[in-house]
């Protein structure tokens, strides 16, 4: 339950002056908690060992509008296009050349689990010299390389960039970031790795949010689609699942396992973004007993200089004189709400609402509800 006193009230907050106030009269209905969505077990977990691998190459784009990277300044741009043109033939040893339509780059992408020899994958291009726009460009040939030092995929394709660079003799504007682009399907697998999952016995499903409840339902909902105990909790984050006797291989018995539904246990959170002001907050987010006073004190400071000049035919210097206007504004009383034991999110965030405070300000209360102690939730800032 919120109440909203008299709006005259200043926001000095004592246990007195609460209990003495008179409601205007906010009444909110408890809310009960909506019942958790089922999910998929796949949405929740996923097989340990069944993963992606990063890749990464070095390569040149070119065909650019003049827009490439400064030979003088990037050396290795020169180099690498002094090799390509010598594996193809074309010998640059003694010449004198400043290209500006070209840029160093480094191409990132992600193998996935079970990749073909001959499948396509996305990858990302980003400029690592002082071009400024990769825009029109074209990624040559380059050679993409897991940790191990081996090549697993070859890059190459026209250039997708989001951003713009547009420059004038007296302005320039900017959107987005041009030295950064994507090539959808612009790498071929060359090179598999080997794992068979035929021959896996058993798997363990890793939850991406370790929790004890969630885990202890994995098993529960897969032990009781089968009709025997396959299942087995490790900790927080593991199911280890038997796979040996289960009918048809192993790839078959995940396929049906991963569809399999349940409740996954919500966790008390509270997400800031002080950057942009956003606030997420769960339907699990319990406050206690509580009284939040908000109101707005605005300072304004103005320097307004005045200059003091000598009489025209008398002695002296021109002196600038300070003068410091200090204005100090206090708006209307802030508002005082109580809120009650146990109010849940619904009553919350329309108490705070009715404050009439804005996402940051709402910010520096739940900051100042969580110091209280009577947030019970997990506060994360970003």
């Amino acid at each position: 339950m919120l109440r909203l006193p008299s709006p005259r009230l200043r926001r000095t907050l004592t246990a007195t002056l609460v209990c003495a106030v008179t409601p205007l009269m906010t009444m909110l209905a408890p809310v009960t908690p909506a019942l958790a969505a089922e999910v998929r077990i796949k949405d929740i977990a996923d097989v340990q060992g069944v993963r992606g691998n990063d890749l990464v190459g070095y390569g040149l784009v070119i065909g650019l509008n003049g827009t490439g990277d400064t030979i003088r300044n990037s050396p290795y741009t020169e180099e690498a296009l002094t090799n390509i043109l010598e594996r193809l033939g074309v010998n640059v040893q003694d010449s004198d050349f400043r290209p500006d339509n070209i840029a160093a780059v480094l191409v990132t992408a992600t193998l996935p689990p079970f990749a073909r020899e001959g499948s396509r994958i996305d990858i990302n291009v980003a400029s690592i010299g002082d071009a400024s726009s990769l825009a029109g460009g074209t990624l040559v040939m380059t050679p993409l390389n897991a940790p191990n030092g081996e090549i697993y995929a070859i890059a190459q394709g026209n250039l997708l960039v989001s951003g713009f660079d547009a420059e004038g003799e007296g302005a320039r504007l900017t959107q987005g970031v041009p030295t950064s682009a994507s090539v959808p399907n612009g790498a071929r697998v060359e090179r598999e790795i080997p794992f068979d999952f035929r021959t896996q016995q058993s798997v363990r499903l890793a939850l991406r949010t370790a929790d004890f409840t969630t885990a202890g339902r994995v098993e529960d909902s897969i032990n009781r689609a089968v009709g025997r105990p396959i299942a087995t909790l490790l900790d927080s984050g593991t199911v280890e699942v038997d796979l040996s006797g289960l009918p048809g291989n192993p790839a078959h018995a995940m396929g049906k396992i991963e569809n399999l539904t349940l409740k996954s246990a919500e966790i008390s959170r509270v997400v800031i973004d002080q950057r942009s002001g956003t606030i997420v907050l769960g339907e699990a987010v319990k406050v206690s007993s509580v009284a939040v006073a908000q109101g707005n004190l605005t300072i304004k400071i103005a320097e307004t200089p005045v200059a003091s000049q000598p009489n025209p035919f008398g002695f002296g210097d021109t002196v600038v004189l300070p003068r410091t206007n200090v204005q100090v504004q206090d708006g209307e009383a802030g508002n005082v709400a109580l809120v009650g034991e146990a109010v849940t999110l619904p009553d919350l965030v329309a108490g705070l609402n009715a404050l009439g405070v804005s996402p940051r300000e709402m910010i520096d209360i739940l900051k100042a509800i969580k110091s209280a102690g009577a947030l019970h939730a997990e506060l994360v800032l970003q």
